[in-house]
């Protein structure tokens, strides 16, 4: 299998040749400036939405964070007043997205394209504490603010799917801090769930498969994901029950991730390090659903984060790749 069959065969629930891991090459990476930006590494970033994006710095390598020095939107009542979606009535989608992947070969690797962030949305317009005092506040002006949103980002997948083909929706929304949830299962099922369903409706349509990146302890929210359709599932963070997830929903939810960074960016016996990532994978490999995302942290040429990822690297290869023909 390639890269990209293998990869897509483990979202589909099948176990796949060998387990897959980021050091492949099988996602055709392409740049999205219509919607939230995932890196900042050459300045601000200011989107379609007006809001400004920052770098947060190379040891997270650049992530796009709203600018803490801008807030668009102080009251939710005075939205239509502030945001405003583009006019692309007049936009040539399909040189815009012929021109992302002209160079890509697509029996080699897959597209994946984005959006669906909708709580961050809202936090990016309004700072963290806002947006969540606006859900209790004023649950009515965020719903109609979101469904406004909604129409410019379902545009956007629409065009994405029509002009690209994707094979997988990358729905990207962090609603979660590392120990719990930042809202209730009950607010998510009545703020965001509706919308995510839009764009998973869609793409499920368009046989798409879809991978949900959610930080933090989120496992709250896993049953409407897999009503959702959602079969995989990034970082998948250690302070989640990963061993019960695995047990429970080995076929329905793949978890790409899974790998303890806390724990062992402070280990510094390279044997203890290996010791580490033999009980990582023999914990989540058995029954497929399983993608490789073992690194270390630390600055860019840091020389202990290389070694690091040198023993990680190797690993992989000597251990994990073949994990399914050797067990």
């Amino acid at each position: 299998m390639t890269p990209k069959e293998n990869y897509l065969t483990m979202l589909r629930g099948e176990i796949p040749e060998y387990i897959p891991s980021f050091f492949e090459d099988r996602t055709g990476h392409f740049t999205e400036e219509l919607l939230t930006p995932v890196y900042a590494p050459n300045g601000p970033v200011t989107t379609k939405l007006g809001v400004r994006y920052v770098g947060a710095g190379p040891e997270l390598m650049n992530g796009a964070m709203p600018d803490p020095n801008q807030t668009l939107l102080d009251d939710i009542t005075r939205w239509r007043d502030v945001i405003k979606v583009p006019d692309l009535s007049h936009f040539d989608w399909e040189k815009y997205y012929t021109d992302k992947i002209k160079d890509i070969d697509r029996s080699q690797k897959y597209i994946s394209s984005g959006g669906g962030d909708y709580f961050l949305t809202l936090v990016s317009f309004m700072g963290f504490e806002n947006a969540l005092l606006a859900l209790y506040e004023e649950p009515d002006e965020v719903k109609a603010l979101l469904e406004y949103v909604s129409g410019f980002y379902l545009t956007v997948l629409k065009k994405q799917i029509y002009y690209m083909k994707p094979e997988v929706l990358g729905l990207m929304d962090d609603d979660a801090a590392y120990r719990a949830p930042f809202f209730s299962v009950e607010m998510y099922q009545e703020f965001f769930k509706p919308f995510h369903k839009l764009h998973c409706d869609l793409a499920l349509e368009n046989n798409m498969l879809i991978e949900r990146h959610d930080c933090g302890r989120c496992e709250s929210f896993i049953p409407d994901w897999i009503e959702l359709g959602i079969r995989g599932w990034n970082p998948a963070q250690t302070t989640n029950d990963l061993v019960s997830i695995k047990k429970k929903y080995t076929g329905k939810l793949a978890i790409c991730g899974g790998w303890d960074n806390a724990k062992y960016n402070s280990v510094t016996d390279d044997q203890e390090l290996k010791d580490g990532l033999a009980e990582y994978v023999d914990t989540f490999a058995p029954g497929g659903g399983f993608s490789f995302m073992a690194m270390a942290g630390g600055l860019p040429g840091d020389p202990t984060k290389e070694h690091r990822n040198q023993i990680i690297k190797d690993f992989y290869f000597d251990y994990a790749h073949d994990w399914y023909k050797n067990h």
